[in-house]
């Protein structure tokens, strides 16, 4: 009988445990959401931006392709991060930092483009020949390479917030933290790029008439507004998540700019240091093309 007790109290004694670890957990996770808040924010406007422009039957698949991207992204980041952070911790920073350069790269690039090269466009002609699998391929991989390092950002600012705590916890918060970066970014993204059908969808039960005929009209008419504001955004977020790794990690540029609004230093870092990677980028392949002839 007092064996019987024992266990009881024992087993009792362990689900208290797991309650108060869960309590802290959800707590703890929902501190690391609100700094991660932003670049999950900034997550969004890009993948919407990348995972948009597609044909309305390809847009889920295209999504959802994407989006196990980004869950494998997650699981491959989470054990590294971990690892690297316990045993070698400067690792993490350079990776951060080169995973910025990349983001600052993107946005500029963009830029560069938009302002420089308009005249290159492709004409109707070109699009028509264009194979449209392989656009599906080349633009899925830009995105799931993209979110690999805004993941990576969001998983090492959610670890900055319980690096006080035991490893189990630090484990389960930032694995709520990676969770909600795929599901919530993606399932938004999902609601976005179907506005049009469900549109479409209440123009059709409504027989284009009354309230429900205008909200259909109305979200139609929103979608391509969304989609180039997306894009606009898409790109200033590359540059602000990019500009903000190298502000937090040089304090060097931190102290330079330190009078500076954070937003502004942050755009400004990632379109100055984006720009000259894109020109390092240009010499390296005309170097290779003077080269090869």
């Amino acid at each position: 009988m007092a064996n019987l007790k024992t266990m009881a109290s024992g087993f009792f004694a362990i689900l208290d445990d797991i309650a108060l670890l869960m309590d802290d957990v959800a707590s703890m996770s929902k501190i690391a959401t609100k700094k991660t808040a932003g670049i999950l924010g900034d997550d969004l406007a890009v993948n919407a931006e990348k995972a948009t422009g597609f044909v309305s039957s390809r847009e889920i698949p295209v999504l959802w392709a994407i989006t196990k991207g980004s869950a494998i992204n997650k699981l491959i980041i989470l054990p590294v991060v971990f690892l690297l952070n316990f045993y070698f911790p400067i690792a993490v920073k350079v990776i951060l930092i080169l995973g910025g350069l990349f983001l600052a790269y993107e946005g500029a690039e963009k830029i560069i483009e938009f302002l420089f090269h308009k005249k290159n466009q492709s004409t109707k002609e070109d699009v028509l020949n264009v194979d449209v699998t392989q656009q599906e391929k080349i633009k899925i991989k830009s995105a799931i390479k993209t979110d690999f390092i805004l993941s990576l950002e969001i998983v090492i600012i959610a670890l900055s917030t319980v690096f006080d705590k035991d490893l189990t916890t630090q484990i389960l918060v930032v694995s709520v933290v990676a969770l909600i970066a795929t599901v919530g970014v993606y399932g938004i993204v999902a609601l976005i790029v179907r506005m049009d059908d469900l549109g479409l969808a209440l123009i059709k039960k409504s027989n284009n008439q009354g309230f429900f005929a205008g909200v259909g009209h109305g979200l139609v008419k929103l979608l391509p507004i969304i989609i180039k504001t997306l894009a606009v955004v898409g790109t200033i977020a590359l540059l602000l998540v990019s500009g903000g790794i190298f502000a937090h990690n040089s304090h060097y540029l931190h102290d330079f700019f330190h009078d500076w609004p954070e937003l502004l230093r942050d755009f400004t870092l990632g379109l100055v240091i984006g720009s000259l990677v894109v020109g390092l980028v240009h010499l390296v392949m005309m170097f290779k093309k003077k080269s090869s002839v």
